[in-house]
Formats: C-alpha cells, sequence, structure tokens
C-alpha cells in the first residue's frame, strides 16, 4: 500500500511510515545539531576584536603559562579591545600540521613546530642545528635572528603566517628508562627520540634514532618503544618523564630557537594599526615570559628527577668534545645539502658560525641575500 507523508514541508510519497520517521528523526537531529553551534556562536561585544589562540599543550605547561601571560598582557595593552580566546590541549591545533592549519584558519594564533615539518621549512628546520656555543635562551633567539636577516629563504618558508615569537629553550641531555649512559659508546643500540638536526649524529653513535613529537614520547617510553629521549631536564616535571624513566646523563646538547608563535596573515592584516601595534610590542613580553618560565621549570624538573630517584651521570669533557666535533660536521653538512634545495645552506651557516662568539654571547656577522 502506497503512504503519502510530509517530512520538513516535503511530500514523500511511496515511502513506509518506518522510514518517514527514520528521516524525520534524523533532520530533527541535524536541527538541534545547528540549533546547538548557533547557541555556542555569540556576538563579539562592540568594539572588541577575539582572536582565538590554540596550542597542543595543556594550560600548566611551561609554555601554556608564558601564553597566558602574553594574553594578559594583549588584554591590558588594548584596553580590552583585544581579547584571546585560548584552545588548550590540541583539541583544535595538532603539533605535527599547526603552520598549515593556522594557514588555512583552523585557529588565529597558534603554537607552530616548523622543525618537525617534513616538507617546506628545510631551512628553519636544519638551521636548528647550527647553534654550537650558545648556552642561554636569549643567546639562541639573537643567533636565530641574525640568520633570519642574512637569508630571504626564512620568509619564504613562512609565507602565510605573521610570527609573534620565536622560541629557543633549555640545553637538552639524555634520558633512558633503563640503562645509564657514562659515555657515548654506552649509546649504541639504544633507540632514542631526537631532534631532527641529531638524527646523524646519534646514528654514527650506533643509536637508532627516531623524531616525532614530543607529546608522543611519554607512550613511547612506558610503552618500550623508545628506550630514551634527547630531552632538557624541565620534562621530567612537564612531561611526567619521572615516571617512565631513570636515568639522566649530563650531556650538553645544543638546541636551536624557531619561530614559535604565529598568526594567520590575512587576519593579521584585517587588524588595524593600533591592534597590530599591540601584537608588536607583545613579541619581547611573549620571548621573555617563555625564556623565564623554560628556566624556573628547568630547576623544577631537576628536583622533582631527584626527589623520584633519577640516576644523575657526567660526561667526561674528552666524551662532550666528541660530541661536539661530530655536532658541527653533521650542521655542515646539513647546510651543504640545503643546494638541492636551492637554498644557500653555507651561507646561513657561516653567518652562524661567525656570529657567536666564545663567551656564548651573539653578534650579527655579515651576509645577506
Amino acid at each position: 500500500m502506497n503512504r503519502v507523508c510530509t517530512v520538513f514541508g516535503r511530500t514523500c510519497a511511496g515511502i513506509g511510515a518506518r522510514n518517514a520517521a527514520r528521516r524525520f528523526a534524523a533532520g530533527s537531529l541535524v536541527l538541534l545539531m545547528l540549533a546547538a553551534l548557533s547557541a555556542c556562536t555569540r556576538e563579539q561585544p562592540a568594539g572588541v576584536t577575539e582572536l582565538v589562540y590554540a596550542t597542543p599543550y595543556p594550560p600548566s605547561h611551561p609554555f601554556s603559562l608564558a601564553d597566558q601571560e602574553w594574553m594578559d598582557f594583549v588584554h591590558e595593552r588594548s584596553g580590552g579591545s583585544l581579547r584571546i580566546i585560548p584552545n588548550w590541549s590540541g583539541a583544535l591545533l595538532s603539533a605535527e600540521h599547526s603552520m598549515l592549519e593556522i594557514r588555512h584558519g583552523v585557529a588565529d594564533i597558534g603554537l607552530i613546530t616548523p622543525i618537525y615539518v617534513k616538507g617546506g621549512v628545510h631551512l628553519i628546520r636544519l638551521q636548528s642545528g647550527f647553534y654550537s656555543g650558545t648556552t642561554t635562551v636569549a643567546q639562541q633567539v639573537d643567533l636565530y635572528r641574525c640568520m633570519e636577516q642574512s637569508s630571504t629563504q626564512f620568509a619564504q618558508e613562512l609565507a602565510g603566517l605573521k610570527v609573534l615569537a620565536v622560541q629557543g629553550g633549555s640545553l637538552p641531555g639524555l634520558i633512558t628508562t633503563s640503562k645509564p649512559v657514562h659515555s657515548l659508546d654506552d649509546l649504541s643500540g639504544l633507540r632514542l627520540r631526537a631532534p631532527t638536526e641529531l638524527l646523524n649524529v646519534l646514528r654514527e653513535l650506533g643509536v637508532d634514532a627516531v623524531t616525532m613529537p614530543m607529546g608522543d614520547v611519554y607512550s613511547a617510553l612506558a610503552k618500550g618503544m623508545l628506550d630514551g629521549v634527547v630531552a632538557p631536564l624541565d620534562t621530567f616535571r612537564s612531561l611526567h618523564f619521572a615516571e617512565v624513566a631513570d636515568h639522566y646523563a649530563e650531556l650538553e646538547v645544543p638546541r636551536g630557537a624557531y619561530p614559535a608563535r604565529a598568526m594567520q596573515l590575512q587576519r593579521w592584516e584585517q587588524l588595524d594599526a593600533a591592534q597590530q601595534q599591540v601584537l608588536e610590542d607583545g613579541i619581547a613580553v611573549w620571548e621573555e615570559a617563555l625564556a623565564r618560565l623554560n628556566e624556573e621549570a628547568l630547576g623544577q624538573g631537576r628536583d622533582l628527577a631527584l626527589a623520584e630517584g633519577v640516576e644523575f651521570t657526567t660526561i667526561m669533557p674528552a666524551e662532550q668534545a666528541r660530541f661536539d666535533v661530530l655536532y658541527l660536521q653533521e650542521a655542515e653538512r646539513n647546510a651543504a645539502e640545503l643546494e638541492r634545495f636551492g637554498i644557500d645552506g653555507r651561507a646561513v651557516f657561516a653567518v652562524a658560525r661567525g656570529s657567536v662568539k666564545d663567551s656564548g654571547e651573539v653578534s650579527c656577522a655579515g651576509g645577506s641575500d
């Protein structure tokens, strides 16, 4: 028997009442979802511009604490005309694809990690291995800016983004789960997570070296997929590595800086001049907060590791010198290999080496394309 029914005002001939009911229920669900989304969308207060900030880290992480200091500055300096809406813990932005996501407006501003991106940022990814001799976050940021000024390639790789902070970090050591490291020879056979610029250095020492976002490392250590990680002391606390690792070797591994907070360029250009100036002024505030909170977190991480019984081992000066030679050799090789992408990496590497003084202080050497 043919039935005639109406679903949302449309006549449906020849369908059973059950199918009609199903369609009605499905349509009702869609309407309910749209209503819920509509309820979540609120009008912005008059004279206020809201910008969404996204990060893969939780609000308690040192990076996020620095983010919150910057948000407070922006709100106060703008007189409330700029309001930052935070989105924490990777709910909106991923670690691996954050640059692409910001460019496409997934969030207005976000934490970016170009050093983990496999394509399109060849120089920025590899320049993080050019920092031998620097020992503080301020020196790392200064050296990044020296290199950035020397090559237009940096701007090309950051196309579509307005950088709002460059980030350095505490010098990492070697965190291992069950095997203590007293010398470079002890590294042979271990599977370690390391930054890109160290992969070949460690492989020369017999390490099965891999790279992955830091947010994935805890799980890999707990499951035995990794034997350790190249990371600074603060991660014992901030990433809970004290729960899954028993050893820390105080090998001094150079740490590079990179652009770490960025805004979609199109959204930046929509702001008025006064709002842009607030965010420009916020660059120094954000970078200072990141450096200070990183330093504080380093001490807190060391204290927690000691309290949890983590064993600390010291690498002898001769072993440290051997590592430093390998590090610089790999950095120079990486710089030369950038030529296959049409990038003069050697020139940028020369600027880096010429800019770092024996004291670790940075004074930009000449060189510009």
